[in-house]
């Protein structure tokens, strides 16, 4: 039985503002379609085996389940609820994820 994915609205904001910086910003619309595209694919994938991507390693989010997948230079966070998984935040590897999500 594959699972159900849902984006949260801070997720669907967070690809937004991924295409949006790498169309407007970077200058190259096509590239951001694609990256969206790969991005969007690789997290749709989960509906299969979401409990293969290992859990954030860091407190709080450990015992709280948050697992991480990487996606290019990209992570996806998301919970595994029953038969959905829910995504939490698409945000770029290289900005300070910890500070982000404590944040929230």
């Amino acid at each position: 039985m594959a699972y159900k994915i849902h984006l949260t609205e801070q997720a669907r904001q967070d690809l937004r503002e991924i295409y949006e910086y790498i169309a407007f910003a970077l200058l190259e619309p096509e590239i951001a379609r694609k990256v969206r595209k790969r991005i969007t694919d690789k997290l749709y994938s989960l509906k299969e085996t979401p409990e293969m991507y290992a859990v954030y390693q860091e407190e709080p989010w450990k015992s709280r389940g948050l697992r991480r997948i990487n996606i290019e230079n990209y992570s996806g966070f998301y919970l595994i609820e029953g038969k959905n998984v829910q995504v939490i935040r698409i945000l770029y590897s290289g900005r300070d994820i910890s500070n982000i999500l404590s944040s929230e």
